[in-house]
């Protein structure tokens, strides 16, 4: 018998569906899943969003990332029917480490901890501000260059 691991798949679906085919499409996948003996741990739905560059002649992807465990030999022929499913553009499968998963359970029960002596204290979080949120600090000017010489350049 197969050792039961924790596995990530991230795939994108064709974004031009209808909301209620992406759904079916999303729910076909989760079924493959938990029909070959696996059980789902996490599914979240990103949305729709442009991609890097185009797949198959499309620029926009709705993303799912799902998290779930199965054994081993699962893994291939579920990777083999994201290839076939005609509505999924790109897909990811990761093995997560033990390790890695023992420190995403401590880092959330850490940051709850901090939440909730933040609430206890009254103070709310602070507004993160994005990379050109804001007001610009000035530049200090950069150093005058002298011209340069015309006669010295060469004419074609």
């Amino acid at each position: 018998m197969s050792v039961r691991r924790l596995y990530e798949t991230t795939y994108i679906l064709n974004a031009a569906l209808e909301d209620a085919e992406i759904d079916a499409a999303a729910q076909k996948v989760t079924d493959f899943v938990t029909e070959n003996g696996g059980t789902i741990v996490e599914i979240n739905k990103w949305g729709r969003r442009r991609l890097a560059y185009p797949i198959r002649k499309k620029y926009n992807g709705y993303y799912v990332y799902m998290a779930y465990e199965a054994n081993a030999d699962a893994i291939p022929p579920f990777e083999r029917s994201l290839i076939l499913d005609e509505h999924v553009l790109r897909h990811l499968t990761v093995n997560v480490d033990p390790k890695l998963r023992e420190f995403r359970k401590v880092r959330a029960e850490a940051q709850a901890q901090r939440a909730a002596q933040m609430a206890e204290q009254g103070i709310t979080q602070p507004e993160r501000r994005g990379r050109f949120d804001g007001p610009r600090e000035p530049r200090e000017p950069r150093e005058q260059r002298e011209p340069r010489d015309q006669s010295t350049q060469s004419q074609n």
